[in-house]
C-alpha cells in the first residue's frame, strides 16, 4: 500500500518544476484528512447534481411537451370567460359553467370575416369495450365542421345522426377498437365509423383520448347544449392578432365576457412558468453550492491552521509567497474537480432516470420517449460542473492568501 502512495506522488510530482512539488503536498495533504476532503467534496457533488439533474429534466420536458402540442399555429380560441382566466382562482364565479350561444356563434363569424369558426363542446360518457370500462371525453361538433380540425385515419366520418361515432387513435388502442367495430357509449351500443389520427395536444381539442359525435348524434339524445369554445381557423397567420382583436371588440367593450387565445400565447404562457420555476430550481441548487463552499472554506481555514509549522519551514527554506498560495489553491481545486466530475456523472444518470419516469407517468397516455441528453442537457451538466468548480476556487482563495501572508518566524513558533 505504501509502495503504491509513492508512485502515485511521484506521478503527482512529474509535473514540471516547483509546481509539481506543490500540487504533492495538496494531494498528500488530502489523503492525510481523506474523511474530512471527502465530506467536503460530497458538497460540491450534491450542488453539481442539483443544478444539472433540474436543468436536464427541465429540457426534456421542454421537448417532450413540444412534441405533445399539435401544430395548431392557425387556431384561435374563443371561450366563456370565468374569473380564474383573470388570475383569481379563488373566486367562486371561476367554478360556474359559462357557454357560448348561436347569437354569440354569430357575433364571432362577422367579426372573424372570411375565416371558418367551428363550435363545439365537450362532456363526458361512460364508455364500455368487453371488460374494459371508464368514463372518456365525448366531443360534439357539427357533421360538416369535422373534417376542418380532424383527419380521419381508418374508415369514415359518421353520419349526421344515427348511431355512429368517430374514436381518437390512442383510445382505439387502448380499447382494442378498429373502424366498423362497436362499443357502449352512454349506455348504448354505437358503431365506430372511424378511427382518428393521432393529432397531439391543442388548445382547441385533444382527440386522441376521446370519442367524437355529431352534434345530431348529441342532440338526439341529449337536450340543446350551450358551446363551451368556437374554434376559429385563420388560415392567413398575420391576420391572428387582428382576428383577436375584433372578437374582443365585439364582445369585451364594458366587461370581460369571453376569453380570447391562440397557441403562441399558451406556449408562451407555459414557457415563462418553466422559465421561472428554473429559476427557482437553481436557486436550490445555488444555496447547495454555498453550503458546499462554506464546508470547503472551513476545511481549507483548518488545514492551514493546522500546518503553522510546515508553512514556516517552506517559506524558511526559500518558498515563495505564491507557490504557498498555490499549494493551498491545489488542494481546493483538487476538491472542486473531484466533485464535479462526479456530480456531473451523477447528474447524468440521474436526470434521464427522472426525464424517463416523468415521461412513461405524466405523458404515457401520448406516447411520448425520453429524449436522451442532447445538447441542452449537456450544457446543463457542463454549468452545474462549472458552478462546482468556481464555488471551489473561491472558497480557497481566502485560507490560501491567509497561509501565504504568514510571517515565517512566527509560523515556527506554533504549536
Amino acid at each position: 500500500m505504501a509502495g503504491r502512495t509513492d508512485d502515485t506522488d511521484r506521478g503527482v510530482a512529474g509535473v514540471k518544476g516547483v509546481a509539481g512539488i506543490f500540487l504533492t503536498f495538496a494531494v498528500r495533504n488530502l489523503r492525510r484528512h481523506w474523511v474530512r476532503s471527502g465530506l467536503a467534496a460530497l458538497g460540491i457533488v450534491i450542488g453539481v447534481a442539483a443544478i444539472a439533474t433540474l436543468g436536464i429534466l427541465g429540457n426534456n420536458l421542454i421537448i417532450l411537451f413540444s412534441g405533445l402540442v399539435a401544430d395548431v399555429s392557425d387556431t384561435v380560441v374563443v371561450t366563456p370567460h370565468l374569473a380564474a382566466a383573470s388570475g383569481d382562482p379563488f373566486d367562486p364565479r371561476s367554478a360556474l359553467a359559462g357557454g357560448l350561444t348561436e347569437r354569440d356563434l354569430d357575433r364571432i363569424e362577422r367579426a372573424v370575416g372570411p375565416y371558418q369558426a367551428v363550435p363545439l363542446f365537450q362532456t363526458a360518457e361512460l364508455l364500455e369495450r368487453g371488460r374494459k370500462k371508464g368514463y372518456v371525453p365525448v366531443i360534439v361538433i357539427h357533421h360538416d365542421d369535422i373534417p376542418v380540425l380532424l383527419d380521419v385515419e381508418d374508415g369514415a366520418l359518421p353520419p349526421s345522426s344515427g348511431k355512429s361515432v368517430l374514436v381518437g387513435s390512442l383510445l382505439a388502442e387502448e380499447a382494442e377498437v378498429r373502424a366498423g367495430g362497436r362499443i357502449n357509449l352512454g349506455g348504448e351500443d354505437v358503431r365506430v365509423a372511424g378511427v382518428l389520427e393521432e393529432r397531439g395536444m391543442g388548445i382547441d381539442i385533444n382527440p386522441d383520448y376521446a370519442v367524437v359525435v355529431t352534434h345530431g348524434w348529441y342532440t338526439e339524445r341529449h337536450p340543446e347544449p350551450a358551446y363551451d369554445r368556437v374554434v376559429v381557423k385563420v388560415t392567413d397567420l398575420g391576420d391572428i392578432p387582428a382576428v383577436k382583436k375584433a372578437i374582443a371588440d365585439q364582445f369585451n367593450r364594458r366587461k370581460e365576457v369571453v376569453d380570447v387565445q391562440d397557441s403562441r400565447e399558451i406556449l408562451e404562457l407555459f414557457y415563462q412558468t418553466y422559465d421561472a420555476i428554473s429559476i427557482f430550481l437553481l436557486g436550490i441548487g445555488g444555496v447547495a453550492l454555498l453550503v458546499a463552499g462554506v464546508s470547503i472554506l472551513n476545511v481549507m481555514i483548518i488545514s492551514v491552521t493546522e500546518r503553522f509549522h510546515e508553512i514556516g519551514v517552506m517559506r524558511s527554506i526559500g518558498a515563495r509567497r505564491t507557490e504557498v498560495m498555490r499549494m493551498f489553491l491545489y488542494e481546493a481545486l483538487i476538491l472542486g474537480v473531484a466533485g464535479s466530475l462526479i456530480g456531473g456523472a451523477v447528474s447524468t444518470v440521474a436526470g434521464m432516470a427522472v426525464t424517463a419516469s416523468v415521461a412513461e407517468t405524466v405523458f404515457a397516455g401520448y406516447g411520448t420517449v425520453p429524449t436522451g441528453l442532447g445538447p441542452d442537457g449537456i450544457g446543463s451538466v457542463l454549468l452545474g460542473m462549472g458552478f462546482g468548480l468556481g464555488t471551489s476556487l473561491l472558497s480557497g482563495v481566502y485560507p490560501a492568501w491567509k497561509a501565504s501572508r504568514l510571517d515565517p518566524i512566527e509560523a515556527l513558533r506554533y504549536e
